[in-house]
């Protein structure tokens, strides 16, 4: 049986109900967001490496671009609410964005796993059955922390530790700002255009 219905009771709380269940339309809608944000991820490389030379000074201060490859693990999982979303959204824009020709190859796809993950770590934290502000914040802090000590691991083991310990901050409030609040604003926004009518989401004031 589909999902029940919000009840009156949980819609102001943004509380969960019944979310371990994947219905079909919840395995579309995460795809589609996947495979939008995979050109958008393709795209915004282009534009990372475009602007590589105001950085060239400090490397680190670039990373407050970083956000935007984060979204899908935050506002996914804010739509669907399911465990997994984040991940599943996430990887399948790394995919996409790995087959339009990614700048860092095949590697991304392994980054976009990882950074699902911890974007799933927000949402566990609360069992998921809750799907607020809080909530949206510390995943989307969780998918930053995943991401920055990946890329240092991974691109920048050489750097001295203040550009390391300053890069990983910066990633941090980057996706807190633009995947975290960025992530709410996009769900409310399409709440109310009427498009997440299928979700609990686009029944709640949150």
């Amino acid at each position: 049986m589909a999902d029940q219905a919000v009840h009156p009771s949980s819609a102001g709380s943004d509380a969960g109900r019944g979310t371990s269940r994947w219905r079909t339309v919840d395995i579309v809608v995460t795809a589609v967001l996947g495979v939008a944000f995979g050109v958008v991820f393709w795209a915004w490389g282009l534009l990372w490496a475009a602007l590589d030379a105001p950085f060239t000074a400090f490397p680190p201060g670039q990373a407050v671009m970083y956000g935007v490859w984060l979204l899908p693990a935050v506002l996914a999982p804010l739509i669907v609410r399911k465990a997994g979303a984040g991940l599943f959204a996430e990887f399948i824009a790394a995919v996409v964005s790995a087959l339009l020709g990614s700048a860092w190859g095949t590697l991304v796809l392994l980054q976009g796993l990882v950074q699902g993950v911890g974007g799933e770590a927000g949402f566990a934290a609360f069992c998921y059955r809750r799907w607020g502000w809080p909530q949206a914040l510390l995943a989307a802090l969780g998918a930053g922390i995943a991401a920055a000590l990946f890329d240092l691991v991974n691109y920048y083991a050489d750097w001295a530790g203040t550009w390391q310990l300053t890069y990983v901050v910066l990633v941090a409030v980057s996706t807190m700002v633009i995947a975290g609040a960025g992530g709410m604003w996009l769900r409310r926004s399409l709440g109310a255009t009427g498009a997440l009518s299928a979700f609990p989401a686009g029944r709640t004031r949150v």
